[in-house]
């Protein structure tokens, strides 16, 4: 081989290594869809799961999900730099999503609570709620707690009211306790003499008086379980998207975005 035929070969072989070295360098990083990711750039995506009929915290109007937590989980997620993407789960079905990775959290007036917290992580509370009797309008038989005793109430599927209904009938073993899968059925076994009362979270029985209750159904007695609070749960041990989540929340409430959001639904 000539000397002029092996300088231009070598040459070749330099310009080729060169290209290659280029390409690999200036090869784009593969998308990453883990919410804790996160931090600057494009945003990440983040799966959200609730039980979407439960208003004024989460329900379906005009085709969109909307309500308190619905508009709270995207103000957190746009303060970490995420976008949120809704998914529409059962309630018993949203902790076993959560553990198994289908979603990243849940936002659906999850109270915090023991149990929970031993399959689940729990941000920091996100909302005060408690529990209250609801009763037809013209009941007058029901005053409070003890009045349930014995008589048929009603609660939504792994709720906190359910809860507190089957502690009515370990206090008396006549009390029939009805587990609706929303409480939107509860309610229309309340209207429809099916239950005498329902046991509900505070703030979504007032909503429900007010509105699609209104003139049917009132509330009786004093808020009970005071100390419940709202949390969103991440899987257990996932600290990284819980520290997120908990410095979006707490960027939402030093600006007072929260506030917007709790006045836009309960003032």
């Amino acid at each position: 081989m000539s000397k002029k035929v092996k300088m231009i070969l070598s040459g070749l072989l330099i310009m080729g290594l060169i290209f290659s070295v280029i390409g690999c360098g200036g090869q784009d990083k593969a998308d990453s869809n883990d919410p804790a990711d996160g931090a600057k750039g494009e945003k990440t995506k983040l799966v959200v799961g609730a039980e979407t009929t439960f208003p004024p915290m989460e329900f379906m109007e005009g085709g969109e999900y909307v309500g308190f937590d619905m508009d709270l989980i995207r103000a957190i997620a746009e303060a970490e730099n995420m976008e949120v993407e809704m998914n529409s789960l059962g309630f018993d079905a949203l902790i076993p999503a959560v553990q198994t990775g289908q979603i990243d959290c849940v936002i659906s007036a999850m109270s915090i609570t023991d149990e929970r917290k031993e399959s689940v992580d729990f941000t920091e509370p996100y909302f005060q709620a408690g529990l209250i009797i609801a009763v037809k309008s013209d009941n007058t038989t029901i005053n409070n707690l003890e009045d349930l005793e014995g008589k048929k109430i009603a609660a939504q599927i792994g709720t906190t009211g359910a809860d507190a209904c089957n502690g009515v009938k370990e206090k008396d073993a006549a009390t029939e306790v009805s587990i609706y899968n929303s409480t939107g059925e509860a309610y229309m076994a309340l209207e429809n003499d099916v239950v005498d009362a329902v046991i509900n979270d505070h703030p979504v029985t007032m909503y429900y008086v007010n509105t699609e209750g209104q003139d049917k159904v009132k509330t009786v007695g004093e808020v009970f379980a005071a100390e419940d609070t709202y949390g969103i749960a991440v899987k257990k041990g996932n600290a990284e998207l819980l520290n997120k989540l908990n410095k979006g929340l707490q960027k939402i409430r030093d600006d007072g975005t929260y506030d917007e959001i709790y006045d836009k639904w309960f003032k």
